[in-house]
């Protein structure tokens, strides 16, 4: 008992630094059009996206049950595995911040828990395939294009609403409606992205039998929302970078609508309970809010970069779970 339980706190502190760097890597999702746009001066955009990522965490834990225990059972895999797919989605999302790609954190953690399965029971039937498929593949695919289809409309719902009006006075107003559809984008992505990491720890405490069912503890909730809200206090100026000027030419209309279009994507998928990723969608929408205008204005390459980071984040994780859990085998 002594063991698993030095374990399962080595597991919640690697969990915490996952959701730690998610919350500096993706905190670039819910701000970058708002300090592009300056709307919101980066520490103040920061801040608020730190405060309402905070209590989006309080707002359910159906995510955490699919990332916890519906994909990959915690009676297939000790906890050793569990630290060795932490370790490579800590990996992939250290790799992708550095080189300034918005991939997906929540596909790096999947990904590597699907290799990492598998990798130690030797067999693909450890993953359940048809909840992977529809709660995080079928949403991997259909999120970017919703997103995309969102922004685009909202955009050209907003041209056709504000067109009598003299462009100084738009910008004027919506630089203050940015700061409510960022607040907005924050909660949401609290709402779904902090559940994952819940999941792992929960997931780390059937495994090693400290608790009987899969009921998230009020601490792991509190815990992880204060490490996110931490993550994002620090937030990640490359990646704000790309997102914000590096795929489309933001006005703040352009921002809103983004944000906005992204924010009830997201909240839909959680109504659904599907792990999505905060990044793809807040992407393509900025990318949806660009075509808008005109198909040219948008930068299809890097946009081209973004969907293979997009494509290759979970087979990679996947990997790199599967070399550590195979020397895992090896040594222990």
């Amino acid at each position: 008992m002594h063991s698993t339980m030095t374990i399962t706190i080595f597991i919640v502190i690697l969990v915490l630094i996952f959701d730690f760097i998610n919350g500096f890597h993706d905190t670039a999702t819910a701000v970058a059009t708002s300090i592009t746009t300056r709307a919101l001066t980066p520490k103040n955009a920061i801040l608020i996206c730190a405060i309402f990522n905070f209590i989006g965490a309080f707002t359910g834990t159906a995510v955490a049950k699919t990332v916890g225990d519906n994909i990959v059972s915690h009676n297939d895999i000790p906890q050793w595995v569990i630290i060795g797919v932490l370790l490579s989605a800590i990996i992939w999302n250290l790799i992708t911040w550095y080189f300034g790609i918005p991939s997906s954190s929540s596909h790096a953690l999947i990904g590597a828990l699907v290799g990492g399965g598998i990798a130690y029971k030797s067999t693909l039937n450890v993953v359940n395939w048809y909840n992977l498929i529809h709660s995080v593949i079928l949403w991997l695919f259909l999120s970017p294009i919703i997103g995309f289809v969102v922004g685009y409309i909202i955009m050209l719902l907003l041209n056709k609403i504000l067109r009598p009006f003299k462009l100084h006075v738009v910008n004027k107003l919506f630089l203050k409606f940015q700061i409510v559809a960022g607040a907005f984008m924050a909660l949401n992505h609290g709402g779904n992205d902090a559940q994952k990491s819940m999941g792992i720890i929960t997931m780390a405490l059937l495994s090693g039998n400290l608790i009987e069912s899969f009921d998230v503890p009020v601490w792991v909730i509190v815990a992880c929302a204060l490490a996110m809200t931490l993550g994002t206090s620090l937030g990640g100026k490359k990646i704000i970078k790309t997102m914000g000027s590096g795929m489309a030419k933001l006005t703040p209309v352009n921002g809103f609508a983004a944000q906005t279009g992204a924010a009830v994507v997201i909240l839909s998928a959680t109504l659904f309970r599907a792990p999505v990723s905060t990044t793809h969608i807040i992407s393509t929408t900025i990318m949806g809010v660009g075509a808008s205008k005109r198909m040219k204005s948008v930068k299809w390459g890097i946009a081209k970069n973004i969907v293979w980071a997009w494509i290759l984040t979970i087979p990679i994780t996947a990997f790199i779970a599967a070399i550590i859990i195979f020397i895992g085998k090896v040594f222990l």
